[in-house]
């Protein structure tokens, strides 16, 4: 199965450094997947000479005029930038030359764009942000991360049912976890948003775990967390920020003085296999579910490394057959729901 994704190769802190040379790396380790560099056509063609690299059926170019900047207003985006480099990759998608689409640029433009030009699946109210972390028994995805501030019991049940077609679309997971992100595990814990969400889950026929709170994400409690953006993004700002609160406490403490640099030397095998399992850059690549197309957000910081775990995102998504999974399950929810009125 040949999988074409579209890079927007302007976007992020970066641009066409990381983004070209990242599309090549993957190109050369993936046979099967063909990629179109979307962007200026001087700044790609610049990078391609600097890695001796030829254009030709695998590797595309289309260009387009137009940049959009990493602080540019979502609504001057959409509105003032038709021929940008996102836009016109996720216009790709739209028209089905590509699966997919990978962007490193401004997240607000990315989802106001991708949702006025691909729509809806049929049965989702808005899109959410889907990410996943690491846990003590892997890891686990989170959804919404950002997209969606305010939510009502229904747009959560949504994202359960989202984040359980995503996980099984790429993890082969018949029938995914799903937890509700809650201040407990009791149902009389929430506010009245959650509290109904959380009987529309039960009600769902999805694999429904019930309430976890913040410190089951991390046990791995279940395979999917549920929350609105609000909570989402406070939670994944927060976990970065831990991370590197640590890395800089490690790196603090074995620096101290002679006999701890030379402990740092001894635990040099564990701590570098300690730093590539909670390594963010593994988990690099934000899924925008819920559109008619498969868009991946990038964090606008990535390298090369975490840049390529993005691509890679977008095409186990369509390997896996995210769209129709999607689709499928919304379908069954309503025929869920009207079964249970019935009764």
């Amino acid at each position: 199965m040949d999988i074409t994704v579209a890079i927007d190769c302007m976007g992020g802190d970066h641009g066409p450094h990381v983004t070209v040379p990242s599309a090549v790396d993957y190109l050369n380790r993936n046979p099967e997947v063909n990629i179109v560099l979307v962007g200026i056509s001087d700044a790609i063609e610049a990078e391609l000479e600097s890695l001796k690299v030829k254009l030709g059926t695998r590797l595309r170019l289309h260009a387009a005029t137009e940049v959009v900047g990493m602080d540019e207003p979502p609504a001057l985006a959409l509105r003032g930038k038709k021929d940008s480099s996102m836009r016109v990759a996720i216009n790709l998608v739209k028209s089905g030359e590509a699966q997919a689409c990978v962007s490193a640029g401004n997240t607000g433009a990315l989802l106001a764009t991708s949702r006025f030009v691909l729509k809806t699946i049929p049965g989702i109210d808005r899109p959410a942000l889907a990410a996943a972390l690491p846990t003590m028994k892997g890891h686990t995805f989170i959804l919404d991360l950002g997209a969606n501030i305010d939510c009502t019991p229904e747009h959560l049940l949504q994202f359960g049912v989202m984040g359980a077609s995503l996980v099984s679309s790429i993890e082969n997971k018949v029938s995914p976890s799903v937890g509700l992100l809650n201040i407990g595990e009791e149902d009389i814990k929430g506010n009245e948003t959650v509290k109904q969400a959380s009987e529309l889950l039960q009600a769902s026929g999805l694999n429904f775990y019930g309430n976890i709170e913040g410190d089951d994400i991390y046990k791995g409690t279940t395979d999917i967390v549920v929350c609105d953006g609000f909570v989402g993004n406070v939670t994944l700002k927060t976990s970065e920020g831990l991370a590197q609160m640590l890395a800089t406490y490690l790196r603090e403490e074995f620096g101290r003085n002679f006999l701890t640099k030379m402990a740092g030397v001894v635990a040099m095998p564990v701590i570098k296999a300690f730093k590539s399992r909670v390594d963010h850059r593994r988990y690099n690549g934000a899924s925008l579910l819920g559109l008619r197309g498969i868009v991946v957000k990038s964090h606008g910081s990535a390298d090369n490394y975490a840049f390529c775990s993005a691509i890679n995102r977008a095409v186990d998504e369509v390997r896996g057959g995210m769209l129709r999974r999607i689709s499928e399950q919304v379908t069954e929810l309503s025929h869920h729901t009207k079964h249970s009125q019935q009764e």
